[in-house]
């Protein structure tokens, strides 16, 4: 059965279902109930399902008419998308790339990389999104990013086989941070479990470093207590600083606050504070030209830190 769908029939239905009345679903959409009326009808009809309970105090969403409204969201949503996308085309920029990173990358790398990539690249936007990094790597298997940044994810059979090429880029580990006068900060090393009957001082809940702890405080059957939730590592050092509980950040911003702030960086001993970061792409030569240049930069980096570290090591 062929479906045909209109999308002011899809915003009538958004219309209705957030105010449970057909009249007033109808003048939200601009339409005259008559009018509003016949569109569910031919609707329902053309489905071949009923969308809406009528009764005497209004109408309500059937089981059917929930789905239509969930997948109407959707598409509704990815029209904002498609709207935003061609309005920058219009105003000149010429391509967009997506970018999806992990928090150590999003606050401590892509920063300054961004600032010297769309200084070159003016004609260039970028959607910059901070993943998880097994989302990051779904993300750019299924093409919803252009280059990925992940800690912790090395090439496999599995990801060899969509497609993706992992390239080596930063190295950045998690560290423990405490007040100097805390009873931890006695120690140089200690296991992450070995901190979790203390306070915590944690990033926000969207932060992809929240839920990297919370999860690995999960696999050792102990909660992570979080005394309060802040909003950046400078944040997190400012709250362990005033004595209100402990974090775990990136070493090079722990580094970066501790010449300021009386606290102590305490190296972690489990496996996954030991973090390799790698730029992830699905097909680097498909990739638009400018886009292709993001990771050129990105390469450049990489080589200007080695050859820093070799000058300071010699």
């Amino acid at each position: 059965m062929a479906m045909h769908f209109d999308l002011t029939d899809m915003q009538l239905m958004v219309n209705i279902s957030e105010v449970n009345s057909l009249t007033k679903g109808a003048e939200r959409s601009f339409l005259s109930l008559p009018a509003a009326s016949n569109r569910i009808k031919n609707l329902e009809n053309s489905l071949g399902t009923a969308l809406l309970y009528r009764n005497s105090q209004g109408v309500t969403l059937t089981p059917s008419g929930e789905a239509f409204v969930r997948h109407a969201h959707i598409v509704m949503r990815q029209l904002e998308h498609l709207r935003g996308d061609i309005s920058e085309f219009a105003q000149g920029i010429k391509g967009k790339v997506r970018v999806y990173a992990n928090t150590t990358a999003m606050n401590e790398f892509m920063p300054a990389i961004l600032g010297k990539y769309l200084a070159r690249h003016p004609d260039v936007s970028i959607e910059l999104r901070e993943r998880l990094s097994y989302r990051i790597v779904q993300a750019v298997a299924e093409g919803m990013a252009d280059v990925g940044v992940v800690a912790g994810v090395e090439p496999s059979e599995n990801t060899v086989a969509d497609g993706l090429t992992f390239m080596p880029y930063r190295s950045d580990n998690l560290v423990l941070v405490t007040h100097q006068n805390h009873p931890l900060a006695g120690f140089d090393q200690i296991a992450f479990a070995d901190t979790l009957s203390y306070d915590y001082v944690g990033l926000s809940e969207w932060s992809a470093i929240h839920a990297f702890l919370r999860n690995a405080a999960d696999m050792l059957g102990v909660p992570l207590k979080f005394r309060v939730e802040v909003g950046g590592f400078e944040a997190v050092c400012r709250m362990v600083a005033a004595q209100v509980g402990i974090g775990v950040i990136p070493e090079t911003a722990a580094f970066r606050y501790a010449v300021t702030m009386p606290v102590k960086i305490i190296h972690l001993t489990d496996a996954w504070a030991f973090r390799q970061l790698h730029v992830c792409v699905r097909n680097l030569e498909k990739l638009p030209p400018f886009a292709q240049d993001l990771v050129q930069l990105m390469r450049e980096d990489v080589e200007q830190k080695e050859k820093k570290a070799g000058k300071v090591a010699g």
